[in-house]
């Protein structure tokens, strides 16, 4: 079962977005806590959205995402940020169902794409989005500022 996230949910994202990080071989990265993600994600305005797999009534998944814009398309898309199936719950289809709904709710919001970022060496991944029909963006990199560069850059 997919469902939105409910604020009793903050300590669960928590806890599998530092599973994430673990798993990405970041475990020490992540800033985030309780209150930020509540405000991030319930706050007055609200900067994400996530939606939670349970499977027997647990939490075994979640996805965090958020709309960007298009100004070709002239139209907004929805882009996933996190993605994540706890090891005992892999191989189930926990992912594609969380997959599937994010991609539902592009349509039925109009989205114009539907788009995320995936680590180089985690083929398992790159395998498991093509067989959905993702597409690698190969001629585009990330690009990103951050820390003392981002100070500096506002700066001037």
């Amino acid at each position: 079962m997919i469902r939105n996230a409910v604020p009793g949910d903050v300590p669960t994202i928590l806890r599998f977005v530092r599973e994430l990080a673990v798993f990405e071989r970041e475990p020490d990265a992540v800033e985030a806590t309780e209150a930020m993600l509540a405000d991030a994600l319930f706050g007055p305005v609200p900067a994400a959205e996530a939606v939670i797999a349970e499977m027997d009534g647990d939490p075994v998944g979640f996805a965090l995402f958020f709309h960007n814009f298009s100004t070709w398309k002239g139209r907004r898309g929805l882009y996933l940020e996190d993605l994540y199936v706890t090891p005992a719950a892999r191989g189930r289809g926990v992912g594609e169902a969380l997959l599937r709904h994010l991609a539902a709710t592009a349509v039925a919001r109009g989205c114009a794409r539907f788009e995320w970022s995936v680590l180089d060496w985690n083929e398992a991944a790159v395998r498991f989005y093509r067989k959905l029909g993702a597409v690698g963006q190969a001629e585009w990199t990330v690009q990103r500022v951050d820390g003392d560069a981002l100070l500096a850059l506002a700066r001037g």
